[in-house]
């Protein structure tokens, strides 16, 4: 299914002239959180913006999130990363439409929170076949499909997290899936450093979204205490005291994706507050 809005208010675009003018961007899970807060810098920087979401719902409300925000040439999909056929579609759909896909925000993923000997093979193989699998599947069909090797420029970014660094108590899949994450961003960007593509990973920390809610709801479960708590405690955790805000992820997203980033390739940025310690 495909829910496309490219063609409404394009010539009003707020960014025509940004830093990303002529690009296009494509972030997975951009209907939401820290996902829709990519999409709306992209688009804010002048990038025409494609998002996708695991359900039609989620991709409407998006987008009228975004256009709600300045973003005038944007665009959904409905793509499940745990699908090859399915972003085989949405690289179809890309081409048609633009011809090519030079930025690609690897957002997509899930949490899960729980002490290992209550975490059933489905889940643990859920959140690695989501976080991690997917976001190989969709780099690769990027690589194959973007037309980004053939015009020597392009910027990969996936959002991995302080989890993928350091313990995460209780997120051993969440973990796991993020530190593969980190070492994929590393690898690619050194087999493809001097190709005009670049390779970083930005890694959150505690972030406001209904992903840190449910880890929140998860945690207070397991401690048998409330979600108050747990949240007071996890702030406890931030240096400065509160969860960051999507948007604060956002700006590093958007100042990799620039071409002035050309030289940052095979690191991950932090965004934390102060709480990773590396």
């Amino acid at each position: 299914m495909h829910t496309d809005l490219s063609t409404v208010e394009r010539a009003s675009d707020l960014s025509s002239d940004g830093p990303l003018s002529g690009r296009v961007a494509l972030v997975t899970g951009g209907s939401r959180g820290i996902g829709l807060a990519c999409a709306a810098e992209l688009g804010k920087l002048g990038a025409t913006v494609v998002v996708s979401a695991t359900n039609p719902e989620n991709a409407d409300q998006g987008l009228a999130a975004l256009r709600e925000s300045g973003v005038r040439r944007v665009e959904g999909h409905v793509a499940d990363v745990r699908d090859q056929r399915q972003i085989d579609a949405l690289f179809d759909a890309i081409a048609c439409a633009h011809g090519k896909c030079d930025v690609l925000v690897n957002n997509a993923g899930i949490g899960g929170m729980t002490p290992i000997k209550n975490t059933p093979d489905e889940l643990w193989d859920r959140i690695i076949d989501t976080n991690l699998n997917g976001a190989f599947r969709v780099t690769r069909a990027w690589m194959l499909r973007s037309g980004a090797p053939e015009r020597a420029w392009g910027r990969i970014i996936n959002i991995a997290s302080t989890a993928g660094k350091q313990a995460a108590p209780l997120g051993l899949a969440y973990s796991a899936s993020k530190h593969g994450l980190v070492g994929m961003t590393r690898t690619l960007a050194a087999d493809l450093a001097g190709s005009g593509i670049t390779v970083n990973a930005v890694c959150p920390g505690l972030v406001d979204t209904d992903l840190s809610t449910g880890i929140i709801g998860q945690l207070a479960a397991a401690k048998s205490i409330t979600p108050e708590e747990v949240l007071r405690m996890r702030n406890q955790l931030v240096p400065i005291g509160r969860h960051l805000r999507p948007d604060e992820v956002a700006r590093m997203v958007g100042f990799l994706a620039v071409p002035e980033a050309a030289g940052i390739t095979g690191q991950a940025f932090n965004v934390c507050g102060g709480m990773g310690a590396y």
